[in-house]
């Protein structure tokens, strides 16, 4: 046996190493206790002493979301409305009447409405306005308040009054159990290629995708297109379950690097899969993150699929719900990812922020090589880099503002009581009149503005009592000109937003993805390689 001899030094290092560690961890819980008290005592001063009522509720929660928004925008601080919300976000059902809403100073306005749910039955359309609840108005109210007035216990009833295009009506509405699908569609694109929508990565989404795929293969599937386009992302292990239907049992999808050991773990495929031969094309796009990372890159890195639009989001970053007193849970990034190849696809780098607040991106300071199954090159720093770009214009910043507006459901409201009736859901198209009549609507509309236009408003109006009018009215439709100009340039996104918007005031959601079955012009593409599988296998070789 080896004896060790631990000598008189040895012992003092380890000594001073340990009193060392430990007053490290002392003066960083005193940090935090002395910035708890600091917090403590300034709010007791402001309730005691500030001129006007505050709101405790309400000043605590501002403080501490405005505390988190240097981090990264995934920690979040949830009030146990916002945590109800999340619930319903991961497991897919609620109570309710079955839309989706803005939240306006008006009232309640109706985005979306999911066909055969309360407010389908009672006749709400998209563009209505509810304005009263039980005969109580509700202008000025917050969208916490809002959204808890329109939710509630399935069967039980309110009445309701909307405003539709400047008239009055009243609805009685009962509420129902909204389940959401995370696959809202699934069909047979032809007599062989299979086609499933996975919108989120909620609780159900593995179940919903194996059913769905099920159905296909009983339908005559051999080949499957799966779209992943807009998914936001969601539950990690749904993530995983999904991957390993197309993925042997044992190997690893996706492993987690975390602070805290316990985080850090190497997860496998656990399940005999479903399908290791079937060809798979998997679409995203700029708006396809997180767990649709994951599913998309670990199946490139096993060249088990090949991946077809544009570049995913970029989010690689791994996030958990932690609970906090009085009802309320604290969401917070605990983990980056990395796919089975050792890629993490973050893309923006929030520990580093320079002295102005703006977020560096990894790819900044270069990308990293890593390799697939096959020994193709995949690259870390930015999201998934498919292997067939499907390209579209580059979005310019009049275009970002305008999406991110309320302009375009605006216009498809108009669009639709103009309209009584459109063609076939498949039929019908967004042609280049339309778009003109888009353009036009703009130069009256006043929700979509850009920087420009707001500068020079704000300008003008400090510039009160100046016999600059005629001068100002020429400038203002300069620059709405110019604002038509710059959107004319991504004339080839817009059209299918907009035309996607006005489809589903007429044949709900489902409708529009018939249209696109059809029409989508990515899933033709997809189509097309799943027929040639010579293209289809050299795209997934090393050569």
């Amino acid at each position: 046996m080896t004896r060790f001899k631990i000598s008189k030094n040895t012992i003092i290092v380890l000594l001073v190493g340990t009193i060392f560690l430990s007053f490290a961890f002392k003066s960083k819980f005193f940090e935090v206790a002395k910035q708890i008290e600091i917090y403590n005592t300034l709010f007791k001063e402001l309730n005691m002493y500030y001129v006007d009522e505050i709101n405790p509720a309400e000043l605590t929660d501002s403080a501490i979301k405005n505390t988190l928004k240097n981090l990264d925008p995934y920690t979040n601080f949830y009030n146990e409305q916002d945590v109800e919300n999340a619930k319903i976000l991961r497991e897919g059902e609620y109570g309710g009447i079955g839309v989706t809403v803005y939240y306006l100073k008006e009232g309640i306005q109706i985005k979306e409405i999911f066909k055969g749910y309360s407010a389908d039955k009672a006749g709400l359309k998209p563009g209505d306005i509810i304005v009263s609840i039980n005969g109580q108005t509700i202008k000025d109210m917050e969208s916490e308040q809002l959204s808890m007035l329109i939710k509630g216990t399935p069967n039980s009833m309110f009445s309701a009054e909307i405003e539709r295009q400047g008239k009055r009506i009243q609805k009685e509405i009962t509420r129902d159990k909204v389940e959401i699908n995370p696959v809202p569609f699934s069909e047979m694109i032809d007599e062989e290629t299979g086609y499933i929508v996975l919108t989120r990565f909620n609780e159900k989404a593995s179940f919903e995708v194996k059913k769905a795929f099920r159905k296909l293969k009983k339908a005559g599937m051999k080949q499957l297109v799966f779209d992943l386009r807009g998914n936001p992302g969601g539950s990690l292990l749904e993530s995983i379950n999904i991957s390993n239907f197309f993925l042997p049992k044992g190997e690893v999808i996706v492993s987690t690097k975390a602070k805290v050991k316990k985080w850090s773990n190497i997860y496998k495929s656990t399940n005999d899969p479903l399908d290791l031969e079937i060809p798979i094309v998997v679409l995203v796009n700029g708006r396809s993150a997180s767990a649709s990372e994951i599913v998309s890159g670990s199946l490139q890195d096993y060249d088990r699929a090949v991946i077809m639009g544009q570049r995913s989001f970029g989010k690689g970053l791994v996030q958990r719900y932690r609970k906090l007193t009085y009802g309320t849970q604290l969401k917070l990034t605990i983990s980056k990812y990395y796919t089975p190849s050792g890629r993490c696809i973050q893309e923006l780098d929030y520990a580093n922020r320079d002295k102005n607040g703006k977020v560096p991106k990894f790819s900044d300071a270069g990308v990293n090589v890593f390799t697939t199954a096959n020994g193709r090159k995949v690259y870390d720093g930015g999201g998934v880099l498919p292997d067939v770009v499907i390209k579209t214009s580059e979005k310019t910043a009049a275009t970002e503002k305008l999406l991110s507006a309320i302009t375009i459901f605006n216009f498809a409201t108009n669009y639709y009581y103009q309209h009584p009736s459109i063609e076939s859901e498949v039929n019908f198209d967004f042609k280049e009149s339309d778009f003109i009549d888009f353009t036009n609507y703009l130069q009256s509309d006043t929700t979509f503005v850009t920087k420009q236009e707001k500068l020079f408003k704000e300008a003008y109006q400090a510039s009160k009592g100046n016999d600059i009018s005629d001068e100002y009215k020429k400038i203002k439709e300069k620059l709405v000109k110019d604002k038509i100009d710059e959107i004319s340039k991504n004339k080839d996104i817009l059209k299918r937003v907009i035309k996607e918007e006005i489809l589903n005031r007429y044949y709900y959601r489902k409708g529009v993805y018939n249209h696109n079955l059809k029409n989508d012009l990515v899933i033709k593409e997809a189509v097309k390689l799943l027929y040639n599988q010579d293209e289809y296998k050299q795209l997934l070789s090393a050569n």
